[in-house]
């Protein structure tokens, strides 16, 4: 193998771990979104998680992340306004960003 190749792979290789972190970090950042939002609608810690998965799942109907806004908002009601929860979710990427990079 040449030099060009073994630098290609590295980046390849790089490319990959990237993204499947960025993966990871947004499906945490989902599903902590996904217990705050639980948290105001006073569900039971089986109901949290339960809810959570949903938010997590939400996330695979479109490319983006408004299906996980919209999905959450329907559910929040007049519990939270657009602000709030886009802010929430901004604020819950670092901290699942955060968590990630402190678990490796």
């Amino acid at each position: 193998m040449t030099t060009f190749d073994d630098r290609e792979s590295a980046f390849e290789n790089k490319f990959a771990h990237d993204e499947e972190m960025k993966f990871k970090a947004q499906a945490r950042a989902n599903k902590l979104l996904g217990l705050w939002a639980a948290e105001l609608l006073s569900k039971s810690a089986d109901e949290a998680e339960a809810y959570a998965k949903d938010v997590i799942r939400a996330d695979f109907e479109e490319a983006g992340h408004e299906d996980v806004y919209r999905k959450v908002a329907a559910d929040l009601g007049d519990l939270a306004d657009e602000t709030t929860i886009r802010s929430k979710m901004v604020e819950l990427l670092a901290v699942a960003k955060d968590q990630l990079m402190n678990e490796a």
